[in-house]
């Protein structure tokens, strides 16, 4: 309670105009940007049991969910970028003092994410009969794949609020509830997915057997489970949001929630290039996938399992940036455009240090953590060589993840977008397609090495040279 009276006093010099000591801004960096971190961790340990579980079944049923991974990244970065539009809205807003106008466009909000969820958990329920065929999968595994995927598909209204939820929170400066919220959910996963996934079984306990009773669904157990805690945790996100928020509870007054175009402009003029861009992105994710399908059923359990493993280390820049993405939309919205720019650096000096150290971290733990990942020998060997290539690169991905929250915050979301394509499609996928064939899967991951080193050092120049305009979007 003490360091959250704190850190609301501490924003509440921001949007007051009041001076900050370099020590104030570094605490109320770190008291957002902590909890943020335990968000993304968690919710990236609800990925590694999921991946655990689910690997305890076989490399096929791994490579089954693998094999459509990067199109679920799809869908969740329209729904990511969706959010975005509303809630770095509200960060403005509420940075300028204005509540009445943050709680209108979070009312808009909620109606125009529900929309477009909506309308993409149906696109994506069309086709999943078709994808994994198109997406180059062997015939033992698309079956399974497409029932996993048409589950996800039709959560994604659920996965979109649970987004926008915690995204509005965020921006207020509540970073204490997504992170809890995050930790339910991880914990409901577990759960849900230990009675899902096996069938029923005998243990014994002390010399006691014990039957535990299962639904023994395996993939698709995965899935539903996982599905269900999410629903659970963005129900009472969305109640906490809505209800019980200081400043943008709907109690407070009464607006439409049917969209007005100023409002969807504004979004639009954040969101989509964000969504074009990673729309783009994760379509390269796709080729990229495409580019390991040939490389058989261990390169594409072991590639699924080594991103897993190295979310693990870059989380934590996407906590960081997520704290960036606040202070920087708070202090924009406030015209305090000097102190943005300190807060953008402390920030970054922040996530490249904490993802060097995830970084060593990665390379020493490899083998334990796909260890505890699948019991094939030869994925796990392989995960662990991708995995020590990868390590290197950290510090500067944690670069381009920070700076990249930094210029959402400031609602400049184009330029950035346009480097991000460059570097990704220019470099990792050329890269990727002309290793691929002589290194396997080693060369895909080192194409992804030199090409998250290039990324990072393009947005620190970038940043180096970032001057906002005074204009509030």
């Amino acid at each position: 309670m003490k360091i959250n009276k704190q850190k609301d006093q501490l924003l509440s010099m921001i949007r007051k105009g009041k001076p900050m000591t370099l020590g104030q801004q570094a605490r109320l960096v770190l008291s957002l940007a902590m909890p943020a971190i335990l968000a993304q961790l968690t919710t990236t340990m609800m990925q590694y049991i999921d991946a655990s579980m689910v690997g305890s079944l076989g490399a096929e049923a791994s490579a089954a969910i693998g094999l459509i991974e990067t199109t679920m990244w799809l869908l969740g970065s329209i729904c990511s970028a969706a959010a975005a539009g509303f809630y770095v809205q509200v960060s403005h807003q509420l940075g300028a003092n204005d509540a009445v106008q943050a709680r209108s466009t979070l009312r808009q909000g909620i109606m125009s994410v529900f929309i477009v969820s909506a309308m993409f958990a149906l696109i994506a329920l069309s086709i999943s009969p078709f994808l994994p065929t198109w997406l180059g999968g062997d015939a033992s595994i698309t079956p399974t794949s497409s029932a996993y995927f048409a589950i996800v598909a039709s959560a994604l209204p659920i996965f979109q609020f649970s987004m926008f939820g915690s995204g509005m929170l965020r921006s207020s400066g509540n970073m204490v509830v997504p992170s809890i919220m995050s930790v339910v959910m991880m914990t409901l996963d577990v759960i849900f997915n230990f009675f899902l996934i096996f069938e029923t079984r005998t243990v014994d306990v002390l010399g006691i057997s014990l039957t535990i009773p299962g639904a023994g669904m395996g993939v698709v157990g995965a899935a539903i489970g996982t599905a269900s805690a999410e629903f659970v945790a963005a129900s009472i996100t969305m109640y906490i949001l809505c209800f019980r928020s200081k400043d943008l509870s709907l109690r407070i007054d009464r607006g439409r929630f049917l969209p007005t175009w100023q409002v969807v402009r504004r979004a639009l003029h954040i969101g989509l290039p964000m969504g074009i861009q990673q729309t783009i992105m994760t379509s390269a994710y796709i080729v990229t996938t495409i580019i390991i399908a040939p490389l058989g059923t261990f390169a594409i359990a072991a590639n699924s399992f080594g991103i897993i493993v190295e979310s693990l280390c870059y989380m934590p820049g996407y906590g960081v940036s997520d704290a960036a993405t606040t202070l920087v939309g708070q202090s924009v919205g406030a015209g305090r455009y000097e102190l943005m720019k300190r807060f953008a650096w402390l920030a970054v000096a922040l996530g490249m240090g904490i993802m060097t150290l995830m970084g060593i971290v990665m390379y020493v733990g490899a083998p334990f953590a796909m260890s505890m990942m699948t019991p094939s020998e030869e994925v796990r060997q392989l995960g662990v060589e991708v995995l020590r290539i990868e390590a290197f690169a950290e510090p500067m991905f944690g670069a381009a993840i920070i700076c990249y929250g930094v210029f959402v915050g400031a609602a400049k979301t184009v330029a950035p977008s346009v480097m991000n394509l460059v570097s990704m499609w220019g470099v990792r996928i050329s890269l990727a397609a002309l290793l691929a064939p002589s290194m396997g899967l080693r060369g895909v991951w080192l194409a992804m090495c030199l090409e998250l080193t290039f990324r990072g050092v393009i947005f620190l120049v970038k940043l180096l040279k970032f001057s906002p305009t005074p204009k509030r979007v």
